[in-house]
């Protein structure tokens, strides 16, 4: 041994032909910078190859551990230095795999073993490795710096070594060790969901004790996913006991309530909404003016008198930041006292409102706008089906006096409608995006399970309230950016270049024209308008939806692409989003004189927490029907089924039901008796030896061979193609096959 080493007698006790010690590599590459694997040989002399190979596999280890970063080829080793440490945030997949979730560079990815440390959504610091043959960034963690939650629901489960607590994805790696006594002293049975306490977190070594602290009764699958779903997402569902306080404390509206306000209270404004809402938020009124032009009144229940800037009901709304809609039941922004009651537009009953008061021309534009608080009425409260009836026959026995007795209001609903038709047009005109997609809805039976999944219909009921909120929304936008006011805008960016590449490449099967970077709304339109007819339509309309970026909130306006507005923003629903409450609260302040409110966060740190919280409840809203349509499938399996291909990937077809609006995959290897190549550009699977082809809205008929309730998948088999969609009618000639010469072995393909 020729070289320096502290660790020599270590190292010598532990191997017969031992190496450098870590910790003299580790000062090695200090001292001379980035080093080769061969160089590193040279500086200690090392010539014999079984040293040479162990110096290797110890550089290889230490890569591993995150001591040092391996980079370029032949790979150059520099030590890690706390520069390389990143923060970010565990994302935990079914099959035991994982990743930090990075802001500003590629996530890194985690092993099993680096799993071991961590549960879904906690924080951690960690170096970034090496590379896998994947191109994926392998990741160490180095430290966990913040859980993500400390209690969880399972399942109790016993084997050899006793109790534990069996968690669902995406925790499903991580199961928790509980006591004989903990299980017997609150009378847990296997296979029953429990709740369960982290006492110790866990390690490389070791699983995750815990104490069970509540039973629960596994009668309603429905409400049990749903508890769930709010602990991994770490949705707060109860409020604090200040805020209750608070939110009991207010009464119903009195005169001194009502000072500095415009009353309303003769006008017929009138609420339009679902059948099944509980909370209304936004009234409409509209009336023709001189020279054919129009009034109207968007109402908005005024939040902000209510919840005071600071407060502990302000702090527990911006916490959540948006009310969460699950099947069946809502985590609402605000106590149900405000939300379903002095903040909801109830018919019969006084209440405050923020008034966007708008003309408009017979030509559909906004000539003036106004804002200012209120005090309203309500005189009727409408649902879209009744309305739409109403629209199809004034004179429907099905339509509530409320609209056919009352002539004002029905003056009023009237004229909305012609104002709509305006409205309408004028939408066309910027080509905004109006995709052909299905929304369904659950239907539960009277035990909590899925009697049925239905389509929404959207009539012109639904869309003029859908163009009256657009045109409040727009009008506060414009109002906060002519006042340079404090606020949240609602933007959405322009579709990336390779987004639109791939659509531009898939229009061609179309015989359309898209551009390869840079689209306007009229490129997207243009395709819309073209396939709206066709029986792909919501296939193609879906493709086209994923192209899209995510809209935002944010203090700089960049306008809304989608929607194709130049500045755009959120007002019309305080009660169930924060940003909303945020804009009230700035053009309140405006138009009455006072100053403006001085809150405990920076724009910019609230913009980043109402979208962040919009993300969790969305991506939770969709665990949750995910989740409940699978657990639905597994009592179908074995079944046929008629559905639509809606997606087509490199490893197979997903199919949605016909009937059931669910959605499953067909893996590649279930597809037909064919050797199928994927085809990104037409985004097709060819059979290279039959000519067989499947594309986007082909039907088929499937089988359900599986359901896996981890990753949430439903599998399908392919039964028989039923139809090609007009796309798909010419099927593909076959490959013609060359010959090749032997290579002495064969690959399965």
């Amino acid at each position: 041994m020729s070289w320096n080493d502290p660790n020599a007698s270590a190292e010598a006790q532990k191997y017969d032909n031992p190496i450098p010690s870590r910790e003299l590599i580790l000062s090695t590459i200090n001292e001379q910078g980035d080093m080769t694997h061969q160089q590193l040989a040279k500086a200690f002399n090392i010539e014999d190859p079984d040293q040479f190979d162990a110096l290797g596999n110890r550089l290889k280890a230490m890569a591993r551990d995150g001591q040092v970063n391996r980079e370029g080829r032949p790979y150059r080793y520099r030590t890690v230095t706390q520069q390389d440490i990143v923060t970010g945030t565990v994302s935990a997949h079914a099959k035991g795999f994982g990743f930090v979730l990075l802001s500003d560079m590629p996530d890194l990815f985690l092993h099993e073993k680096q799993m071991r440390w961590v549960f879904n959504g906690d924080k951690v610091n960690a170096v970034g490795t090496s590379t896998d043959n994947r191109g994926r960034t392998e990741g160490r963690i180095v430290e966990v710096t913040e859980r993500h939650q400390n209690q969880f629901i399972g399942t109790l489960a016993k084997d050899e070594d006793g109790y534990c607590v069996e968690l669902g994805s995406p925790n499903n790696h991580q199961p928790i060790t509980v006591t004989d006594d903990n299980v017997q002293a609150v009378g847990a049975k296997q296979g029953y969901p429990v709740k369960v306490d982290i006492i110790d977190w866990p390690n490389q070594h070791e699983f995750s004790t815990g104490k069970i602290t509540e039973v629960l009764t596994n009668d309603n699958d429905r409400e049990l996913i749903i508890e769930t779903t709010l602990l991994n997402y770490d949705i707060p569902s109860e409020f604090s006991e200040a805020a209750i306080q608070q939110a009991n404390d207010y009464q119903e509206p009195t005169k001194k309530d009502l000072k500095g306000r415009t009353d309303l209270r003769d006008l017929p404004l009138i609420t339009i909404d679902g059948e099944d809402a509980r909370d209304f938020d936004d009234a409409v009124f509209a009336e023709k003016r001189a020279g054919g032009n129009y009034r109207i009144l968007v109402a908005i229940a005024d939040v902000s008198h209510y919840v005071t800037p600071n407060s502990p009901l302000d702090q527990d709304a911006y916490e959540r930041g948006t009310s969460v809609y699950f099947p069946h039941r809502v985590i609402p922004m605000l106590p149900e006292v405000l939300s379903n009651g002095l903040c909801s537009l109830n018919p019969e009953a006084d209440r405050l409102c923020m008034v966007a008061d708008i003309k408009v021309s017979r030509a559909g534009k906004v000539t003036a706008y106004d804002f200012y608080p209120a005090v309203m009425h309500s005189q009727a409260r409408l649902t879209y089906n009744q309305v739409n009836a109403y629209f199809a026959d004034p004179k429907d026995d099905s339509i509530p006096k409320s609209l056919t007795e009352n002539k004002a209001v029905k003056k009023s609903v009237d004229t909305l409608h012609q104002l709509y038709d305006l409205l309408l047009k004028k939408r066309e005109e910027r080509h905004a995006m109006e995709f052909e997609t299905v929304e369904t809805y659950i239907k539960f039976n009277e035990e909590g399970g899925i009697a049925a999944i239905l389509p929404r219909t959207r009539g012109d009921a639904h869309k003029l309230i859908e163009e009256c909120m657009l045109l409040a929304n727009t009008c506060a936008a414009n109002y906060t950016l002519k006042n340079e006011l404090p606020v949240l805008y609602r933007n959405h960016d322009k579709p990336d270049g390779e987004k639109s590449m791939r659509i531009h490449e898939y229009a061609k099967n179309f015989g359309l024209s898209f551009p390869e970077e840079s689209p306007t709304q009229a490129d997207y339109q243009r395709i819309i308008e073209a396939t709206k007819e066709r029986p792909d339509a919501v296939s193609i309309h879906s493709m086209l939806l994923r192209s899209m970026m995510q809209a935002n909130y944010a203090p700089d306006n960049i306008g809304h692409f989608g929607l194709a507005y130049d500045e755009y923003s959120h007002f019309t629903s305080p009660i169930r989003r924060y940003p909303d409450l945020m804009l009230h609260r700035a053009i309140k302040a405006k138009v009455t004189n006072s100053q403006q409110p001085v809150m405990e966060f920076s724009l910019e740190g609230a913009g980043t927490q109402t979208s962040d919280t919009e993300r969790r409840a969305e991506k939770a809203s969709r665990f949750v029907e995910s989740w409940l349509k699978c657990h639905y499938m597994k009592d179908h399996v074995g079944e046929e089924f008629d559905g639509t291909v809606t997606t087509v990937t490199s490893f197979g077809l997903f199919v949605m039901l016909t009937d059931l609006y669910i959605d499953g995959l067909v893996h590649i290897s279930n597809v037909g008796d064919d050797f199928f190549v994927y085809d990104e550009k037409q985004q097709q699977l060819i059979g290279k030896d039959k000519g067989t082809l499947f594309g986007l809205g082909d039907s088929v008929r499937v089988k359900v061979a599986g359901v896996n309730m981890d990753l949430l998948q439903i599998d399908f088999d392919l039964t028989a193609k039923l139809q090609s969609s007009e796309m798909n009618q010419t099927e593909a000639s076959p490959a013609k096959k060359k010959r090749r010469r032997s290579s002495g072995n064969s690959k399965k393909s």
